[in-house]
């Protein structure tokens, strides 16, 4: 039997829908919160114990949404193009509330909240923005935004009796000032104000330019990696990632397709490679030195590093660890 709800809730666990979600849930609302998962860390089988913790402080039903390939053909090719970098804040606020609405139909809920607010950001949130979210989305007078309601027309809730439009509020433009006092007045955890998704930064931003446009076959597993380790392109048709950590080796595992090559220091613990695209014999003994170049091996006059495949091939070569300079020249 399908939960029925007041409201859908767009929830990040950041400081605007913490505010929006105790704003509303302080007139007694009944609310689902819905929370998206980027590809780079969906599938991954991460228990998201962190945004589970954020709702349960709040009393808020969360739905985990992990993003595929759905949002991957979005980013390829958004109507609205990229803000600073290569973030396709406009399409993905749209996409995202489409599958909302979704869930919104399935619940019999009357509306879909979120933390906007006018003027934040210069690609989704000015004023002309929000109209057109609106309209695309097939949402018009059923997206409320509590945080600048006041500013805007009264949604169908509103108009209705339903939300109190007197308690919420009118914030505008970039400041989390307001924001951060309401969490300190009612003592809400959130995660840190003014977070970026990962397209929004520099370094990702421009590998992922690089690569889509260099490989014709930038696939979703491609993508996934950008979020990851250490990028090199080692020639037109093989490309090599060292992952930083070992939380990012275990990311890297797991994406890894049954025809990448792993790279791994067969002696010592250090971070692995993935190696894509097709690998001479040559490439295969570079990503090697490569790898060895970035774990402690990296003084000695050579180490032996596992070359192998999910499949269950596998090698040991024995390498000198590379040159840092040629590294660097091959980084993206």
């Amino acid at each position: 039997m399908t939960v029925r709800y007041d409201g859908l809730l767009m929830f990040s666990g950041g400081l605007d829908s913490t505010v929006a979600t105790h704003l509303l849930k302080s007139q007694g609302l009944s609310l689902l919160g819905i929370h998206f998962v980027l590809p780079f860390y969906s599938g991954l089988g991460g228990e998201h114990l962190k945004i589970y913790s954020f709702a349960d402080t709040l009393d808020l039903p969360l739905r985990i949404i992990e993003e595929g390939n759905e949002f991957f053909e979005m980013v390829k090719s958004p109507e609205f193009g990229f803000g600073k970098n290569a973030n396709p804040c406009l399409d993905c606020r749209i996409h995202r509330l489409k599958v909302a609405r979704v869930i919104m139909e399935e619940t019999s809920a009357s509306f879909i909240a979120t933390g906007e607010v006018v003027g934040q950001r210069p690609k989704s949130q000015r004023l002309s923005c929000l109209h057109l979210i609106d309209k695309r989305t097939g949402l018009e007078g059923r997206l409320l935004r509590p945080l600048s309601a006041q500013l805007l027309d009264p949604t169908v809730p509103e108009q209705k009796g339903m939300v109190d439009r007197s308690r919420l509020q009118g914030w505008t433009g970039r400041s989390r000032q307001p924001q951060l006092a309401y969490a300190r007045t009612y003592g809400l955890p959130h995660t840190a104000p003014a977070g970026g998704c990962l397209l929004t930064m520099v370094t990702s931003a421009q590998r992922y330019l690089q690569l889509v446009e260099r490989y014709d076959d930038f696939t979703l597993e491609d993508f996934r990696l950008i979020a990851y380790g250490r990028h090199f392109m080692l020639d037109d048709r093989c490309r090599l990632v060292i992952a930083r950590d070992d939380p990012e080796n275990n990311a890297i595992e797991k994406i890894a397709s049954a025809d990448d090559l792993l790279f791994d220091c067969a002696d010592i613990p250090g971070p692995m490679g993935i190696g894509r695209g097709v690998f001479s014999d040559d490439a295969v003994m570079t990503a090697a030195s490569m790898v060895a170049r970035y774990c402690r091996a990296r003084s000695l006059p050579e180490a032996r590093v596992k070359v192998y495949r999910q499949s269950g091939e596998e090698r040991i070569v024995t390498v000198a660890p590379a040159d840092p300079v040629f590294c660097e020249s091959c980084r993206i």
